[in-house]
């Protein structure tokens, strides 16, 4: 992730890709997060940002900070799960919103979202 959105936050692009890594299986509940200088250098970001992220994180109950030891996933039952609902949703939601602001209704955003799941065209 070296490209960012222009216009969205990086700190929350960085807390959306901890989510998406988490809900894929690349990271783990339990596992340990890079340090916030190592991600920042990673992505080339300042470290505040970085920083600012994984507060965010904090604060959302996904992760916490382990005194001297760093920043770990929490191992929370249903995490995953919570998670993947809360994106899908997030997903299909600006979806529609888009969809419909394009002036489709509800039966055409169906038809178009079958459409592309079989592969062809609407």
């Amino acid at each position: 992730m070296s490209e960012f959105d222009p216009n969205i936050p990086i700190y929350q692009q960085i807390v959306e890709r901890v989510k998406r890594d988490i809900v894929s299986g690349t990271q783990k509940p339990g596992d340990r997060l890079c340090s916030v200088r190592e991600m920042a250098e990673s992505l080339a970001v300042n470290p505040n940002t970085v920083q600012r992220a994984y507060q965010e994180l904090e604060r959302e109950g996904i992760s916490e900070t382990r005194r001297g030891m760093g920043t770990y996933i929490v191992e929370r039952e249903n995490l995953i799960e919570t998670l993947t609902d809360e994106m899908a949703e997030s997903v299909v939601s600006s979806f529609v919103k888009g969809m419909r602001a394009l002036g489709f209704g509800d039966e055409d955003i169906v038809a178009s979202l079958q459409a592309a799941l079989a592969g062809g065209k609407h």
